[in-house]
């Protein structure tokens, strides 16, 4: 009952304070403030969200506060001989167009099965698991595993050889769920692989579960140098604030609500 309080809440949360709805809602609220007289308000306001389009435009404010989340574990990690399981969040699916299209439909994320496919491939003896419902308060009856099944048998892996776990909505039933039906033991070496924005907030909810993994990053959005220019790219930029509000946020909520133990976890 509590976690989907937290769903259901977290969804409402976010869908208020996302970046790009507050912009529309500052738009709308001061298109209301001048048809309703208050012409001074309204042309406050609106300056302040035609500011707010310019900074946002020219300055990559996204890739400044994804960097520290992307740097925060080493890309291309050096792993042992033995590996004794492989995890994959979900997250890169695109769902709904799956199910309508009949065809294997993918976001931005893609890269994570890039990952986890050369990793399956190099440690065929582990465990594989794949850990994804529907984190999507609606259509809840098409699950992130049904996608990631039809794209593992287009990549030629076999399916049979790979657990899917496919009622979790978030994170941190990512990991709880995935526990529960892998049963890792002490002392074994479990690899994680999802976005490389994404991977502190997913090892904090590792470590808080008790389950140790090695960080695999994948699907960056910035450079490994850290150089970040000014420009004109306001669809791009927009929606790197989006997605790094998205895991700040979370970080917060997560820390929050007892889910990692540390605001910007690191490894156990």
């Amino acid at each position: 009952m509590t976690d989907s309080l937290f769903f259901w809440l977290s969804k409402l949360i976010w869908m208020i304070i996302r970046p790009d709805f507050l912009l529309v809602a500052f738009a709308v609220m001061g298109m209301i403030f001048w048809f309703s007289g208050a012409v001074k308000k309204a042309k406050w306001v609106l300056a302040c969200v035609v500011l707010a389009m310019i900074v946002i435009t020219v300055f990559p404010l996204g890739t400044i506060l994804l960097a520290p989340l992307e740097h925060r574990f080493p890309t291309n990690p050096i792993l042992p001989e033995k590996v004794d399981g492989i995890i994959m969040l979900g997250g890169a699916e695109k769902n709904l167009l799956t199910k309508m299209w009949h065809q294997p439909e993918l976001n931005d994320a893609a890269d994570r099965y890039i990952g986890f496919a050369r990793l399956v491939r190099a440690y065929p003896d582990a465990v594989h698991i794949f850990t994804g419902g529907s984190g999507t308060p609606t259509h809840q009856e098409w699950s992130d595993a049904n996608t990631a099944r039809q794209v593992f048998m287009d990549m030629g892996l076999d399916t049979s050889s790979i657990v899917f776990e496919n009622q979790s909505r978030n994170t941190y039933e990512n990991g709880l769920f995935a526990k529960t039906l892998v049963h890792p033991e002490t002392g074994q070496i479990w690899v994680l692989v999802t976005t490389a924005a994404h991977i502190p907030r997913s090892v904090g909810v590792f470590n808080r579960l008790d389950w140790p993994v090695i960080p695999y990053p994948v699907d960056h959005f910035t450079r490994p140098d850290r150089k970040i220019k000014p420009g004109l790219n306001f669809s791009g930029n927009l929606g790197r604030l989006v997605m790094a509000a998205t895991e700040w946020t979370g970080l917060a909520a997560y820390y929050i609500t007892g889910k990692t133990n540390t605001l910007f976890p690191s490894s156990q």
